[in-house]
């Protein structure tokens, strides 16, 4: 065999190669079975190899797979806007810019807040207010917003001053309170966050509805994103909703958002958007948002290549068309609740599990060395990575995450399967998952460690 040429995550580690999908399973070019139990990076939401996808996708090459924004428009892109601004359920259009990923939709985002506030004469209003245990994408700009610290540590010199405030981490309050006699302090922090920066500095705050990847699924309390949607309004900031993760489908409801009574100005999309089959991101922007523009230069300066590119939107298009035929929303609120229940039962036999959380089928696991005092284990015990591996070799695919009280010494992982998923195939993973919790805990007591049950 061939050396590999490829740039993986890790240079030197010898990676399965992944021969077909089907389902909620992969395969691999040996023949071995793995349950997506992540869907990837919490992207592949509605399973792999769907026929009803490939056939559109397949229909839409034989006519245009490419064309370029400045050039032309086209009918899939068309489409596509108008099937998110329903999707979206606003009294108020959303008007869709699509690109290519996550981290791109966030640099749009950015970059559209800031042009709101240009094209009224208000040039000073440039600062983008973010929170610690937060995870917005890799480009500069988007991890410049970003408090995940390992993602951030290599490239710090060449990153703006952030974030600015504080998470919503009830399990582990940066304010020693809790809720609801903490009066809100993480909200409450945001609108310091915006006085210190000077609002008349500060064009918008970006947030993820639910932290994944930076937190472990955190979500926040009751009344949160309410208290936040004021703070921006009475500050004439906006208030941007990070949905690349959570939007679509994944946490029981189209957008997490809606969870709470409250709205984004804007609203970055990606993962779930076309469930992995093409590459594409948006984001959406308020029909009011755009009216500087509109009424000004006429033109959003950004872009890129391959967007609003025909082949993506037809996939999304087709990916829609599939979760509203099979009521995927509905299916993963349903399975979501049994998915916890049993989450929650296995939490019940597992002191190395500090807490079971999330929404819909999104859940995080936080791994504590004492569930009662919280401590999480020392790095160099490598649990996190010790579980994600331990689960691929049983066969079950799950996504690494961070925790702690500064948000990167700790352990979880989230598990979030297609929304396709059954109850038996719940019943599977939880299996597999007893198994590697069972093995790990014996592992640990060999090296010392001690639990309390």
């Amino acid at each position: 065999m061939k050396k590999s040429l490829l740039i993986k995550p890790f240079l030197t580690k010898s990676y399965p190669a992944a021969s077909y999908g089907s389902g909620i399973y992969i395969y691999d070019t040996e023949g071995k079975r793995y349950i997506d139990g992540s869907s990837g990076a919490v992207t592949a939401s509605i399973g792999h190899g769907i026929p009803d996808i490939i056939g559109k996708m397949e229909e839409q090459s034989k006519k245009i797979s490419f064309v370029y924004r400045s050039q032309f428009t086209n009918s899939p892109a068309e489409l596509l806007a108008h099937k998110i601004n329903e999707a979206v359920n606003s009294e108020e259009n959303y008007w869709s810019f699509f690109v290519n990923s996550g981290s791109e939709a966030t640099e749009t985002a950015m970059k559209i807040a800031i042009q709101h506030f240009q094209e009224q004469g208000l040039f000073q209003k440039n600062k983008i207010i973010s929170r610690w245990m937060s995870y917005h994408g890799i480009t500069m700009g988007s991890l410049s917003l970003s408090g995940h610290k390992l993602r951030r540590e290599k490239f710090v010199t060449l990153l703006e001053d952030g974030p600015n405030a504080e998470a919503p981490y009830c399990y582990r309050c940066s304010f020693h309170m809790e809720y609801p006699e903490c009066n809100m302090m993480c909200a409450l922090d945001i609108e310091r966050a915006i006085k210190r920066a000077g609002n008349e500095n500060v064009a918008a705050f970006i947030a993820e509805p639910i932290i994944g990847a930076a937190g472990g699924v955190i979500v926040p309390p009751p009344g949160y994103y309410e208290q936040v949607q004021e703070i921006c309004k009475k500050n004439n900031v906006l208030f941007i909703a990070d949905e690349v993760m959570t939007g679509f489908g994944r946490t029981g409801k189209m957008f997490a958002l809606e969870h709470w009574t409250s709205e984004a100005d804007i609203i970055v999309t990606g993962k779930g958007l076309s469930a992995g089959y093409a590459p594409i991101g948006a984001a959406l922007c308020k029909e009011s948002v755009l009216h500087p523009v509109l009424n000004g230069s006429k033109s959003i300066m950004s872009g890129h290549t391959f967007s609003a590119n025909p082949q993506s939107a037809a996939a999304a298009l087709a990916v829609l068309d599939y979760m509203n035929k099979h009521q995927l929303i509905e299916k993963a609120s349903l399975q979501g609740k049994y998915l916890f229940r049993k989450l929650k039962k296995l939490k019940q036999s597992t002191p190395v599990i500090g807490e079971v959380r999330g929404k819909g089928l999104l859940a995080g696991i936080e791994l504590v060395c004492n569930p009662v005092s919280k401590k999480p284990f020392p790095r160099k015990a490598a649990v996190t990575e010790r579980v994600i591996n331990k689960a691929q070799q049983k066969g079950l695919l799950i996504y690494p995450a961070t925790a702690g009280e500064r948000g990167y010494e700790g352990d979880a992982v989230i598990i979030a399967p297609p929304l396709i998923v059954t109850r038996k195939e719940i019943d599977e993973m939880m299996t597999i998952l007893q198994a590697v919790f069972q093995e790990l805990l014996q592992e640990l007591c060999k090296e010392g460690h001690h639990f309390v049950s």
